[in-house]
């Protein structure tokens, strides 16, 4: 157990030393050991279910005391079924393939020498988030199926709620035979553990940041550490003049609330001027419970007008802007001023408008005919997931075990020689 009341810097120092321990340890185990450890975490938060809520419903009593929006609140409530959804993350994570060792290309150069690029894991993740409870079981699997070790920095508002997930975990973790490092909670609330795991140059190999604009502009600013960086989720659904209405309906209406608090919700809605279903999708869309912000014209139909600043807005509730365009180039033009490169969809029965989106808009990801709340690890296939990255580096989109590897190049030689050897 590591002293809470240590330095911020000598408490990340002592957590780092142990993790690269750990992470020695986990570079080496087979595939098969790792999925069955991981398996065993999965039963250990299952069996904890009741201590989990219990230790959220604090988490919540506090956080409605503190005024937290309702989106935070959403993103840090805790019931039976969200704990074994986050069990069953952890599960699926463990049915993955291991990324570990996986062959990325070889080949025989003219000399004899034979290369390949091989994927390894990147050694110790720092992964700093806020609000949601299952990042804490979602990354902590994640990076321990690629190989690393774990080093978690929650954020205050879910403090209990973290351990308790942490301590199951890693209950489950060191009985399937990982070593009890293989993934740490910071256990100290203070903000300045958070500057001293971004100052871990050689104790950390890459930072993680999940959370809020502040929280992401403050890792970027700090770091000293690569970040691989989770920004806001402006994203817009535009419907083409030859999308089906019932079809765009049901999109639209699901991008927007199923879930407001998700990254992946839909924050804008750009509509072609010449659809002659415009005017009754956004009212669909207000039927439903979301409050409409338009642009001129949108407003001339009894809605509230828009702000220049709506347009970048990450509302994280049940308001959307609302913008009529003239066609593709514009919606893609509307997209690259106001978007944030995360996820973008197009709703159209035409195959090359479709397709010019897809090619056009720079996004992570990028949808046709598909609500943007599939921007999601699991619904690609990818098991839980740590965050989806919006940059263009090392990782891009929903970021999960391949993400969560690098690759190092191995050669194997009969004797070859640059030089001339007498």
């Amino acid at each position: 157990m590591i002293d809470a009341d240590l330095p911020p810097e000598a408490l990340i120092a002592r957590m780092g030393t142990r993790a690269r321990a750990a992470a020695t340890t986990l570079a080496a185990m087979p595939a098969a050991a790792k999925s069955a450890a991981l398996r065993e975490a999965a039963d250990a938060i299952r069996d904890a279910s009741a201590t989990i809520v219990a230790a959220n419903a604090e988490d919540m009593a506090s956080g409605l005391a503190r005024g937290l929006s309702g989106a935070m609140l959403d993103r840090l409530r805790l019931d039976a079924d969200r704990v074994a959804a986050i069990a069953d993350g952890v599960a699926a994570v463990a049915g993955l393939a291991d990324p570990v060792g996986t062959i990325i290309s070889e080949d025989v150069r003219p000399n004899g020498l034979a290369l390949s690029r091989v994927r390894v894991p990147i050694g110790i993740i720092g992964i700093i988030y806020e609000s949601r409870p299952n990042v804490t079981a979602d990354a902590g699997a994640l990076a321990a199926m690629a190989g690393n070790a774990a080093i978690l920095r929650g954020g205050s508002e879910a403090a209990r709620s973290n351990a308790a997930i942490h301590s199951a975990l890693v209950a489950g973790l060191t009985a399937g035979g990982m070593p009890e490092d293989a993934v740490q909670l910071v256990p100290t609330t203070d903000r300045a553990a958070v500057g001293a795991m971004l100052r871990a140059e050689g104790l950390i190999d890459l930072v993680i940041p999940r959370g809020g604009k502040g929280l992401v502009a403050r890792v970027q600013a700090e770091a000293r550490v690569p970040v691989l960086a989770h920004l806001d989720g402006i994203n817009h659904v535009y419907v083409d003049v030859a999308a089906d209405y019932d079809m765009a309906r049901r999109i639209v209406i699901d991008a927007k609330l199923r879930r407001t608090g998700v990254c992946g919700a839909m924050e804008t809605l750009l509509i072609h001027r010449g659809w002659p279903h415009r005017d009754a999708l956004i009212a669909a869309l207000d039927a439903a419970g979301c409050e409409v912000r338009g642009d001129a014209d949108v407003a001339t139909l009894g809605y509230a007008a828009a702000s220049a600043d709506d347009w970048d807005t990450e509302y994280l509730d049940a308001i959307a802007s609302v913008a009529l365009v003239d066609g593709v180039d514009d919606a893609a033009a509307f997209i690259a001023a106001h978007g944030s490169h995360h996820t973008d969809a197009i709703v159209t029965d035409d195959v090359a408008t479709a397709e010019d989106f897809l090619a056009r808009v720079d996004s992570a990801i990028v949808l046709w005919n598909a609500s943007t709340q599939f921007a999601d690890g699991g619904e690609f296939g990818l098991g839980a997931e740590i965050g989806i990255a919006t940059g263009r580096l090392h990782a891009r989109g929903p970021v999960a075990l391949e993400g969560l590897t690098t690759y190092k190049w191995v050669g194997r030689g009969t004797g070859q020689i640059r030089g001339t050897v007498a």
